[in-house]
């Protein structure tokens, strides 16, 4: 079983900035294609990005690249989401996530259904 708690959510303004954490337990941590998710009021949960064991394969949604960037430390079992330039239509709940085959598929990796584990989500307010 995995447990992964997200960080870092808050109020910020149109322009600024957020760094997400999302803290996992076990081991076997490395192993895992890691995912960030978004789910806003009224619509459905949509991808925003996607790491691979090794942080050498990266996957954003279009909404998103240039501004936002996922990484890893292995070490720290953790994942984080560095955003910038947030707009207002970025405010929703963020979710982690964590798909434990290893195998990294870019299209599939925008799939929720493709994940096994979930975090609670941590809210982003973007103010305009």
């Amino acid at each position: 079983q995995v447990q992964l708690v997200e960080s870092g959510g808050g109020l910020v303004q149109a322009g600024g900035s957020l760094r997400l954490s999302c803290a996992a337990s076990g081991r076997t941590f490395s192993n895992y294609v890691m995912g960030w998710f978004r789910q806003a009021p009224g619509k459905e949960r949509e991808f925003v990005a996607a790491i691979n064991w090794s942080g050498g394969s990266l996957t954003y949604a279009d909404s998103v690249k240039g501004r936002f960037t996922i990484s890893r430390d292995n070490a720290k079992n953790t994942v984080y989401l560095q955003m910038n330039s947030l707009k207002p239509e970025d405010t929703a709940v963020y979710y982690c996530a964590a798909e434990n085959s290893g195998i990294y598929n870019a299209v599939l990796v925008a799939v929720p259904g493709e994940y096994d584990y979930w975090g609670q989500g941590t809210q982003v307010t973007v103010s305009s």
